[in-house]
């Protein structure tokens, strides 16, 4: 009776034990190591480290190894084979044996071999952090790029000889758009960073900078925005003296009904879409297919109207176009060359009050150009004039504009052709005070840009005043105080890097240059417009779409002081 109760206590302990065994061992294969608090933080990249304070770390120069102590084992989830030896349970790894801890060497080389086995993991963990941190960072930013036939592009580059009626362009479009270096023979550019870029070579430029956009993707189900990378204003350059109005669209008329028909357009009728003219507005806006009216019809276009769509010179009285600057000659490479270029423009002796660079307009109705020269002839040597119209023409060559702008405390900026000059961003770079006689030159244009606050780095001097003489230009400016006109030039100063398009090739980390700025003024406008999709809004429909520039300059559309520089009948002058 003992002897049978002895052994059914025998089978239980034994039925026990194995069962014990049989979960312990379960436990083990199926444990997942990876939330052991010895290896939950190893990374790639950072030390292992054990939970006990007398382990040494194992770095990945393996400094330290040599005091290695078995609370790595402890750490790294081991088990026990059939010959007894201890084996490590980690998923995938081949058997490692420590049998023998006696010499500091042959733990080094298990360390060693331990390490070379766990790195694919430590890799993907850091890919998938990395991923995770990149997708964080890029979350409402990606942008799209729609692969586009090489005619709207690319072949325009390739034929840049024949782009404009006087002059070969393909100097312009070498270095990524940036055009020849110019060097620094008369030592008024700093040493780099300097170039012949020419005003209307934005397109490319703006192209090759989405090139290096941090938040690009492949997937347009995820984008932000799409971009289409489309020359218009090379393309139509090539029209606008002597073709028809039917040539001139061609190119604009087949890249809308490519773009309709791609699944892109269908997620909201375009208006995630935008894209960069390099050329003024009124190049893209002939309202009538007449032979003789200026332009094409790019952007009146319907699919266009759904579109954003940059230019050097916006509309007011429209809604889908806005302002970017102008390309300067300066693309800086760094930071640093913003901050020393500002430093120096902060030192800089200034000799004349103010200066001009540009010609008459006698051909256009109710331009100041001829007053505002004569003014300037007439003010005693305190102005500076710089005739484009004359023989030698120095307009056209850099450094005589800049060494002029950065001797002038005010730089003059009429309208001439239309309401915006390059000569703006040029006269900021050299760290002179704009001035201004309209408000459709800057205020309304470059919104994302420029401070709304125009008072602080720039002067109004109303157009009419000018016209009438009923103002003398030399007159108002003398009376603008030191201390002001020290306080207006340095956030001329400061507007440096918003105005500067960086070299294609590099990348700042400090400042934000004006591509920067664009992009972010993009994806703001792109956002606002799928909430009022949401919501079953359009704010456009709030408002007289001839009232657009009250609208995104002030947010609505109240009367204001500045309505007679934007009567209805000045239109006439740009369609």
């Amino acid at each position: 009776m003992d002897g049978s109760i002895t052994a059914m206590l025998r089978n239980k302990i034994w039925f026990v034990f194995c069962a014990l065994f049989v979960f312990w061992f379960l436990l083990l294969y199926g444990f997942d190591w990876s939330f052991l608090p010895g290896l939950a933080t190893i990374s790639h990249e950072k030390s292992i480290q054990s939970l006990d304070p007398n382990s040494i770390r194992v770095t990945d120069n393996h400094e330290g190894k040599e005091d290695v102590t078995s609370n790595l084992m402890n750490a790294t989830n081991f088990g026990v084979d059939n010959s007894g030896n201890t084996t490590n349970a980690v998923a995938g790894t081949k058997e490692k044996k420590f049998n023998d801890w006696s010499t500091e060497d042959e733990v080094s080389e298990d360390v060693d071999d331990l390490e070379k086995e766990l790195e694919p993991i430590f890799l993907k963990d850091d890919a998938n952090r990395g991923k995770e941190e990149q997708q964080n960072k890029c979350r409402g930013r990606y942008i799209y790029v729609h692969d586009l036939p090489s005619r709207f592009n690319d072949d325009l580059l390739k034929q840049c000889k024949s782009l404009n009626k006087w002059t070969d362009m393909c100097q312009y479009f070498v270095n990524n758009g940036l055009g020849s270096e110019l060097g620094n023979p008369a030592k008024i550019f700093s040493r780099t960073g300097w170039f012949n870029t020419h005003q209307f070579s934005l397109e490319v430029i703006f192209h090759n900078r989405m090139k290096q956009y941090e938040c690009l993707t492949n997937d347009s189900s995820e984008a932000a925005a799409v971009y289409v990378p489309y020359y218009a204003g090379l393309d139509v350059s090539r029209h606008l003296w002597g073709s028809n109005a039917s040539v001139r669209d061609s190119d604009s008329l087949s890249l809308i009904k490519w773009l309709r028909e791609r699944p892109e357009w269908d997620v909201m009728w375009g208006r995630d879409h935008f894209m960069v003219a390099g050329r003024i507005t009124w190049d893209f806006r002939r309202g009538i297919d007449d032979d003789n009216h200026w332009g094409n019809k790019l952007m009146v276009l319907p699919e266009s109207k759904n579109m954003t769509m940059l230019t050097i010179e916006s509309s007011p009285w429209n809604s889908n176009d806005f302002a970017i600057p102008y390309p300067t000659y300066f693309h800086p490479w760094t930071d640093n060359d913003i901050v020393q270029w500002q430093n120096r423009m902060r030192k800089q002796k200034r000799k004349s009050l103010f200066c001009f660079a540009g010609a008459p307009r006698p051909n256009i109705e109710d331009s100041i150009r001829g007053e505002v020269m004569n003014q300037c002839k007439s003010s005693n040597r305190r102005c500076c004039l710089m005739e484009c119209s004359d023989q030698r023409n120095k307009c056209q060559k850099p450094v005589h504009i800049m060494k002029m702008f950065q001797n002038s405390v005010f730089c003059l900026q009429p309208p001439g052709d239309s309401f915006t000059r390059r000569s703006t961003f040029d006269s900021i770079l050299a760290g002179c005070i704009p001035v201004f006689f309209t408000p459709a030159s800057a205020y309304v244009q470059y919104l994302w840009h420029l401070p709304r606050d125009f008072n602080k780095y720039s002067v109004l001097i109303p157009e009419d005043d000018v016209k009438n003489r009923r103002v003398s230009i030399e007159k108002k400016l003398s009376q603008i105080s030191k201390s002001r006109v020290s306080a207006m030039r340095e956030e001329v100063i400061k507007l440096i890097p918003n105005v500067t398009y960086a070299d294609p090739r590099s990348r700042w980390q400090k400042f934000e240059d004006a591509f920067d700025l664009t992009v972010k003024g993009v994806l703001e406008r792109l956002e606002s417009l799928r909430q009022e999709m949401e919501e079953g809004k359009n704010a456009s429909l709030s408002y007289d779409e001839e009232d657009s520039w009250k609208y995104f300059t002030f947010g609505k559309v109240d009367k204001h002081e500045w309505d007679h520089f934007f009567l209805r009948t000045d239109r006439s002058k740009y369609y």
